[in-house]
């Protein structure tokens, strides 16, 4: 799945600099409150479209292939 755009309900502008801050400093064991806080991410909906969005682009590449006409 790709990271989200915008918040799926309210429609705030969550991807990009925000989802790459979370996601970093969530990998470095950072409270989530304390990170949505700094963030300005206020709404429950920002919060769980950012908190359950997932990455799957590495774990899919392997899986790929590149189809050419013939």
């Amino acid at each position: 799945m790709l990271p989200p755009v915008r918040c799926f309900t309210c429609g705030k502008p969550i991807g990009g600099r925000i989802y790459r801050e979370f996601r970093e400093r969530l990998a470095k064991g950072e409270d989530p409150q304390k990170i949505f806080e700094d963030l300005g991410i206020e709404r429950y909906c920002c919060r769980m479209a950012l908190f359950t969005s997932e990455n799957y682009f590495e774990e899919i590449i392997p899986y790929t292939t590149v189809r050419t006409r013939q």
